[in-house]
């Protein structure tokens, strides 16, 4: 086991990569809460989507885990969920079971784009800055949403977003697991982040903060309602309209695992000479995944960033991911234990991970303004717009535009010019 995950290269051991997979798993637990609830909106049977939720979540994690090596978690999209219920769904009028034939088609794409190593061509001809800024970018982001989550920002008619209050409950929960981890971390205790949330859960239950689980163990719901649904709704797919979400959902999530990918080699130290080692693995199996949720009942998967807070705990092999896989599975049974990993115990680690992964706008040319211009528009599009893909298309717009006014557009490579069309019609569309 240790040679396949090859342990002594990556200098790691067994405590640590379980550890890692602890923390991400912990992490990552909000989704199997969440995304049946966003799910449920649009009329899908929430019971099933828990159950679709965490199979998908077993396969993505233990497929990246055994054919990329990299600690990984993969899971459904939080960006996508949304767009599936409240823009598909509800906005334009249709049907779930419609709509879940498009993550179908989307994820067939993903796949072949990812067998024929588009994917992975893409991501290896992206400007090494431009890395390094969508890096730091996504850390930004993942801290906005930590304090988001915490109540320590909250949104704001007059300023857009303010101070919350610091005296409610939850809040001073968040804080305090967040001073515990600091304290932790910057004392070098390998898994801070992971005693942080295991002591902030124990104290909002002593106070009331967390409602303590009314039962342990629960019984699996059946996947009847959702499973196989996609397939039957494949004729209704070739309309306009249905066509728009289809490249949608690729577009979105090809480049949220793009950007997320990018910062978790980045943050790990896999990242040689601008490439990403196995990139084309780690592709395959999170666009497999897709199409293994879309079968069984769930939206489009993507690599999660929060597997960035196992990485922070010492995660550096796939041994993580195969971890995660085993605490999902073990979550089908302990779903009630779940409802004590609150937003308050998670959101403390979003704001350090992103504090994290921020470090790497470090490594940028500031002293270029043709580079500082794209990359500091990438880094606080992502956060401001709350998307990581808009981040992203706005820089790459940004980059490709200021190399062609200098007249160094022979050093752009001709993917990103293709790139910067498509980005340039993606903000159009979402304008």
């Amino acid at each position: 086991m240790k040679s396949f995950f090859e342990f002594e290269q990556r200098g790691t051991t067994y405590r640590k990569e379980i550890m890692a997979g602890v923390t991400t798993f912990l992490a990552m637990a909000y989704i199997l809460v969440v995304n049946p609830l966003i799910l449920s909106d649009a009329g899908m049977d929430r019971d099933a989507v828990f159950t679709a939720t965490a199979l998908t979540a077993i396969f993505g994690s233990l497929l990246m885990g055994v054919l990329s090596n990299y600690p990984i978690g993969v899971a459904s999209s939080m960006g996508l969920n949304s767009f599936f219920t409240y823009s598909v769904v509800i906005g334009m009028g249709i049907p779930w079971q419609t709509a879940l034939t498009g993550v179908l088609v989307s994820s067939v794409l993903f796949i072949i784009l990812s067998v024929i190593k588009i994917r992975e061509k893409i991501i290896n001809v992206i400007p090494e800055d431009l890395k390094y800024a969508i890096a730091s970018g996504i850390g930004f982001f993942v801290a906005f949403m930590g304090l988001k989550n915490a109540g320590i920002i909250v949104s704001s008619e007059a300023t857009y977003v303010t101070l919350g209050n610091l005296g409610s409950p939850s809040t001073l929960l968040a804080l305090f697991g967040f001073i515990v981890m600091v304290v932790l971390l910057v004392r070098n205790v390998h898994g801070g982040i992971f005693y942080g949330m295991v002591i902030a859960t124990v104290v909002g239950m002593i106070f009331g903060i967390i409602e303590m689980p009314e039962q342990i163990v629960g019984s699996i719901p059946s996947l009847a309602p959702t499973f196989g649904v996609a397939f039957n709704q494949l004729a209704a797919t070739f309309t306009p309209e249905l066509l728009v979400v289809i490249f949608t959902f690729l577009f979105v999530g090809f480049f949220d695992t793009a950007g997320t990918l990018i910062a978790i080699s980045t943050q790990a130290g896999f990242m040689k000479n601008n490439q990403i080692p196995k990139a084309g693995h780690a592709l395959v199996a999170d666009s497999t995944a897709s199409l293994f949720g879309a079968v069984v009942g769930t939206t489009t998967t993507a690599s999660c960033i929060e597997s960035s807070a196992g990485i922070a705990a010492g995660g550096r092999t796939g041994f993580t991911s195969v971890v995660v896989a085993g605490l999902f599975t073990l979550a089908l049974f302990f779903s009630p234990l779940l409802s004590v990993v609150t937003t308050e115990v998670t959101a403390p680690a979003l704001i350090l991970v992103g504090a994290m992964m921020a470090s790497q706008a470090r490594f940028i040319k500031w002293e270029k303004l043709d580079v500082v211009i794209p990359a500091f528009i990438t880094i606080v599009a992502m956060p401001l717009t709350f998307g990581v893909a808009t981040g992203i298309a706005l820089g790459f717009i940004l980059y490709t535009v200021i190399k062609v006014a200098k007249g160094e557009f022979r050093e752009v490579h001709p993917i990103m010019y293709v790139l910067t069309v498509m980005f340039v019609a993606y903000i159009g569309y979402v304008a």
